[in-house]
């Protein structure tokens, strides 16, 4: 169960290259992100690297409204396990249209 923060903290994943180095490297059992998740996002973003659940406590007890966080907390993690399972789009450094531009602009002087 690696930490994503210190425990209790609520600050978040704070290191995403090591959590994802782990998941490359142990594939044989269940990893659970662990300490530090303070809100839904955060438990997205674990489950978005392809960990197995993510143990809460405290972002839930602490919130002002926990039965509302939780709710959150459920969706976030079933959010997130779909966009893993989905598959990311690669991420590019420069922009690339994914709308087709044929015929969608009339060349000057066409149809003169």
């Amino acid at each position: 169960m690696p930490l994503a923060a210190p425990i209790g903290s609520g600050l978040g994943i704070q290191n995403v290259t090591n959590l994802k180095i782990l998941r490359q490297m142990i594939t044989d059992v269940p990893l659970i992100v662990d300490a530090g998740v303070g809100t839904a996002s955060d438990a997205a973003v674990a489950m978005e690297l392809g960990y197995d659940g993510v143990l809460l406590n405290t972002a839930i007890a602490e919130a002002e409204d926990s039965e509302r966080m939780a709710v959150a907390m459920k969706l976030a993690v079933a959010a997130g396990r779909s966009a893993f399972l989905a598959g990311r789009m690669p991420r590019r450094e420069y922009a690339v249209a994914s709308s087709p531009m044929a015929g969608m602009i009339a060349e000057a002087g066409a149809g003169d």
